[in-house]
């Protein structure tokens, strides 16, 4: 995980290339972390691709950094 606090925004839509970037995780550990249930994923409505929220990416950051 990563030491630093993600800069994201609240209410920013973000990648899953981005999000393990800001994390500081691999992807197929983010792809874990979402089937366990850690962070939900939604997808674009026009075009199915996956993405996740900066509210949640802050929300795991803060769990999995204490």
């Amino acid at each position: 995980m990563n030491p630093e606090v993600p800069n994201v925004s609240m209410t920013g839509r973000y990648s899953i290339g981005r999000t393990s970037t800001e994390l500081g995780v691999h992807r197929n550990t983010l792809r874990r972390m979402t089937t366990d249930g850690i962070i939900p994923v939604h997808h674009r409505q026009a075009t199915g691709k996956s993405f996740y929220l900066g509210k949640d990416i802050l929300k795991v950051w803060y769990r999995e950094s204490k």
